[in-house]
């Protein structure tokens, strides 16, 4: 019986460790790879392969719940091979392996169906591995116990209820702004392929992201969904039924423009980071709370760490709309939780729900009984 025939009651979650399949054709990648993963108790090496067909029939064999895919393989290229994983396993979670210098390949890995990339140490210095056994280490626990990949024999989670508000009148929404981190590529896709393309107001996004995988980010929501969704230039006037993704390496505000009140433009800045972050979710809420005030409706969406919570503050002093995705279908759920509980949310919604109900805000605007923290940090 092979590990994937096995019965979910035999490979429960609670008694075993993340299973992790390393493939990769240098010896030395394959390497490191099985040592930063084997460094954390919570995670095997359920296997290792050289070559993409190898790995291939390394999943049937033993079922892993995360793929470590190097970005540039030999034997195929490692589109083909991401493509035959999605074919057979289209849940299955695939974390691309590159080197700084491999980001383009990376890029197209990741439109074609991977889940997210990891960054293989560059240089022998200790600081450098343990940045990047951080990273991956991160995004494999992760990528392992998503939504849409739940461990084995462990049930669904099952998305709560969603907190909403009664709905009044109170004003047009102008804008949307959108922040996420881990696991944002794709919940940002299914959120934009539910989104209409005639949109009455413009959406700023901020995903942390490396330079140049931004662009492809907004290449690729545009391409499954149809949506205008641009990677954001400096100076770029900002147009409703259109989506700015601020570029990697950027902070992205926006402001009010010269020739009028309803003249607002894109501005870039190489500011230092916030959080540890740039760009970063609390410097675009802060800008758009200023331009827009009550007219702002910020969507948090799953992410590590606590950027956003500063930013969705100040929007929602402004009178502004916060809504957040929930912890059952965030892949890491810390930055809409730390939003829920420092600022309080007007709603908490599955990432399905997201879209819906941002078009309904926009249509009519909900009363602000927003869900406030006891005491706000």
């Amino acid at each position: 019986m092979t590990a994937a025939s096995r019965p979910p009651e035999a490979r429960s979650p609670r008694a075993r460790r993340i299973r992790a399949l390393v493939v990769d054709d240098s010896v030395l990648d394959r390497r490191a790879l099985t040592e930063i993963l084997r460094a954390d108790d919570a995670v095997e090496v359920a296997a290792v392969a050289a070559t993409g067909a190898i790995g291939l029939k390394r999943i049937a064999e033993v079922a892993p719940d995360v793929v470590l895919l190097d970005a540039t393989m030999n034997d195929a290229s490692t589109v083909e091979t991401v493509r035959a994983i999605r074919a057979s396993w289209p849940r299955l979670p695939i974390l691309i392996a590159c080197s700084r210098a491999e980001c383009a390949a990376a890029r197209q890995a990741i439109q074609s169906g991977a889940t997210d990339y990891v960054t293989k140490p560059d240089s022998p210095s200790a600081d450098d591995r343990a940045r990047c056994a951080a990273d991956i280490l991160s995004k494999v626990r992760a990528a392992a116990f998503t939504p849409e990949s739940p461990p084995p024999g462990g049930p669904a989670r099952r998305a709560p209820d969603p907190v909403s508000t009664a709905p009044l009148s109170l004003g047009p929404v102008t804008a949307i702004a959108i922040g996420a981190s881990t696991g944002g590529p794709t919940a940002l896709a299914r959120v934009f392929a539910s989104l209409p393309h005639d949109l009455p107001v413009p959406v700023f996004i901020v995903q942390h992201m490396p330079p140049m995988f931004t662009r492809s980010l907004a290449a690729r929501l545009t391409a499954s969904s149809g949506f205008d969704v641009v990677e954001a230039a400096d100076g770029d006037p900002v147009a409703p039924g259109r989506a700015y993704v601020a570029p990697g390496d950027f902070h992205m505000t926006v402001a009010r423009g010269s020739s009028g009140c309803g003249d607002v433009r894109i501005a870039l800045n190489q500011e230092p980071p916030e959080r540890s972050c740039r760009p970063a979710v609390d410097v675009l809420f802060r800008s758009v709370a200023a331009v827009y005030g009550a007219g702002a409706l910020a969507a948090v969406l799953t992410g590590m760490g606590h950027d956003g919570t500063r930013g969705a503050r100040r929007i929602a002093e402004s009178g502004g709309t916060i809504i957040v995705q929930d912890s059952a279908t965030s892949v890491v759920a810390t930055m809409p939780a730390s939003v829920a509980v420092a600022v309080g949310v007007d709603g908490v919604y599955p990432i399905d729900g997201i879209a819906a109900e941002l078009c309904a805000r926009v249509r009519r605007r909900a009363a602000p009984l927003r869900h406030r923290p006891p005491s706000a940090p």
